[in-house]
């Protein structure tokens, strides 16, 4: 990176930002979970899939793939007696997975107001 690239701004807001590909990759249900799940510790590829209920192998590949070039997962392949792969956060992942898991964790607490909500505005449109 050059030094005059630590000079400029980012703004998400703006449509030619280069940090709205990676809100999308944090954001997204899958890189979400997955950062969520990696913030206990590395996970071999199966366990992480286990951890992330209801997520194909396909669409976690994928989501691991953009994290690690985003440069906030890192992959591990280890070769011992057996070839596996082992994810871990890198420290900015471990940061922004921890923002991550806070908005999780307010979801959860509020979701007793986020259904009555969504029954009060089911029941307008029955």
């Amino acid at each position: 990176m050059e030094s005059e690239d630590l000079d400029v701004e980012y703004d998400v807001f703006v449509s030619s930002c280069p940090s709205r590909p990676t809100l999308e990759h944090v954001t997204g249900r899958w890189g979400m979970l997955a950062l969520g799940a990696l913030a206990d510790g590395p996970l071999r590829f199966n366990a992480l899939a286990r951890r992330v209920e209801g997520v194909s192998q396909k669409m976690l590949a994928q989501a691991l793939q953009a994290l690690e070039r985003d440069g906030l997962v890192h992959r591990d392949v280890q070769t011992t007696n057996k070839l596996h792969v082992e994810y871990s956060l890198t420290p900015v992942g471990s940061e922004i997975a921890g923002k991550a898991l806070e908005l999780i964790g307010l979801l959860q607490a509020r979701m007793p107001d986020i259904l009555a909500a969504q029954a009060r505005a089911d029941a307008k449109t029955a």
